[in-house]
């Protein structure tokens, strides 16, 4: 099962791929990871990523799409991916969509979390990160066991700067007006699924669950 992940900031997107992958086995590609993992990798296509990453230039759309199908050929990928952060528009989209056919894969859905920006505004605030491991908690919602320390790593968590209120609103107007012809594509071709990203985590996984099973996506019993 190949799905993409659409939703704002602040939607819950990287809680809900990190339930999906404990549940079915999915491996997860957030864009940037994946790019690094590419250059440390080597070979033509890392060397030609690494050059634009040096430069502090955009990895061209073609280049990022020929990442992603190379990573989705892996072994590690064969129970499916969740793709997280790409494509962002509607040109990223078409582009994977062409090199997928190519490689005779396809993606099976497409999940939208809406959420209202008074959500977003409360979770990205109260969000703390692990500069480590990446981890992601909140001050309320996902509290680590010892106070703003990381579970994993021990070390101070830290608040990023774009997640103060008045930036958070920011990159959701840029958001917005940046994913609407993505969100109109795949609801054209059938994929789109919308989910409410503004209820708790285990209600919203619960409802994706179901949704999943009633598309055929993964067996219908109480394994999950």
């Amino acid at each position: 099962m190949n799905m993409v992940l659409l939703g704002p900031p602040g939607a819950g997107k990287g809680t809900q791929a990190d339930m999906l992958i404990k549940a079915y086995g999915l491996l997860h590609i957030s864009t940037g990871a994946m790019l690094r993992e590419a250059v440390k990798e080597g070979g033509e296509l890392g060397a030609e990523i690494e050059t634009y990453m040096n430069s502090g230039e955009l990895v061209p759309d073609d280049i990022v799409t020929k990442a992603v199908t190379e990573r989705m050929n892996k072994p590690d990928a064969a129970d499916g991916v969740i793709l997280d952060g790409y494509p962002r528009t509607r040109i990223q989209a078409e582009s994977l969509d062409k090199a997928l056919r190519e490689e005779n894969k396809s993606l099976d859905t497409v999940l939208y979390f809406k959420t209202s920006e008074e959500v977003a505004v409360y979770r990205l605030s109260g969000r703390r990160v692990c500069e480590k491991c990446g981890k992601n908690y909140h001050v309320v919602n996902i509290p680590p066991r010892v106070e703003n320390i990381c579970d994993k790593c021990n070390v101070k968590l830290i608040q990023r700067e774009d997640d103060s209120p008045e930036t958070v609103k920011n990159r959701l107007a840029v958001y917005g007006k940046r994913t609407k012809d993505l969100i109109v594509y795949y609801n054209e071709k059938g994929l789109l699924n919308e989910v409410d990203g503004d209820v708790q985590a285990k209600k919203l996984f619960d409802e994706i669950d179901i949704l999943l099973k009633k598309k055929g996506l993964i067996e219908n019993d109480d394994s999950n």
